[in-house]
């Protein structure tokens, strides 16, 4: 009877991480739902069980080191071996202009964005050696397009991309990968729009107020099971890429394993 793979998910109490942990449990596989939010992680929990996968709930910040040790350590005391790390905790403020950011925030969102994965990578990277395991990083199209008054989350969402290549090169063993996950109708973007006024240009801020009023940023559940697949069989080869999750390399396959609902 083959192993039930065990995941480690950052940012799992909402959006985009929420999602890749229920396509998981419909496959049966444990995920440890990390995040800062324990009421929402609880509610992540009961969804994973009730879709038939099993749940670890840890209450944590990724910014933290010791917190990212704790949460690796007790998924293995509770299920024996580690398969993927998905790395998706995230932020994007400060919304404002180098000139006047602040410095302690523009340091939590590197702390989180490139610190973060980094912390979690390093704690479990022996156990993901014995499984040949995974390591999703989810990035941003910022890594590679300018953001006016989001130079944090850019220089972050870059730095990731490529901390993910040199990982790649240094662990032949591991398969590791960065993700853009499209733009998600997320808690990030409403703090767009609610925040953007009177720092962003009107241009730039109706480009993001019209997504939502058009309808066109994506579900979570789309490009979460795309991750959520990569996270369980993303090819050796894609080792080092970053890739978008609506590649038909990634998406077809994850829609033809999970299949197209949640139910």
């Amino acid at each position: 009877m083959p192993e039930i793979p065990v995941v480690i998910i950052s940012g799992a109490s909402r959006g985009l991480g929420a999602a890749i942990a229920r396509w998981l449990a419909k496959v049966g596989a444990a995920v440890t739902l990390f995040a800062r939010s324990g009421d929402a992680l609880a509610a992540v929990a009961r969804d994973v069980q009730q879709l038939g996968g099993a749940a670890l709930v840890y209450k944590g910040d990724v910014a933290d080191a010791g917190d990212c040790r704790t949460a690796v350590v007790r998924t293995l005391e509770r299920f024996g071996r580690l398969d993927a790390v998905v790395n998706n905790a995230g932020v994007f403020e400060p919304l404002a202009p180098v000139s006047s950011s602040e410095v302690d925030r523009w340091q939590y969102n590197i702390a989180v964005n490139l610190l973060g994965p980094f912390y979690l990578i390093r704690a479990a990277i022996s156990a993901l050696r014995e499984q040949s395991g995974r390591i999703v990083n989810v990035s941003s199209g910022a890594a590679t397009t300018s953001i006016k008054n989001a130079s944090a989350y850019c220089a972050a969402k870059a730095a990731l991309n490529h901390f993910s290549r040199v990982l790649a090169a240094e662990e032949p063993r591991l398969t590791v990968v960065a993700v853009r996950p499209g733009v998600v109708d997320t808690q990030m973007q409403d703090i767009i729009r609610q925040k953007g006024a009177g720092v962003m240009s009107a241009e730039q801020l109706g480009y993001y107020q019209n997504l939502k009023a058009n309808g066109q940023l994506e579900k979570p559940q789309v490009p979460g099971r795309a991750i959520a697949w990569l996270a369980l069989h993303g090819p050796r080869d894609f080792s080092g890429q970053f890739l978008d999750y609506d590649d038909p390399r990634i998406s077809r396959p994850a829609l033809e394993f999970f299949g197209a609902q949640l139910a």
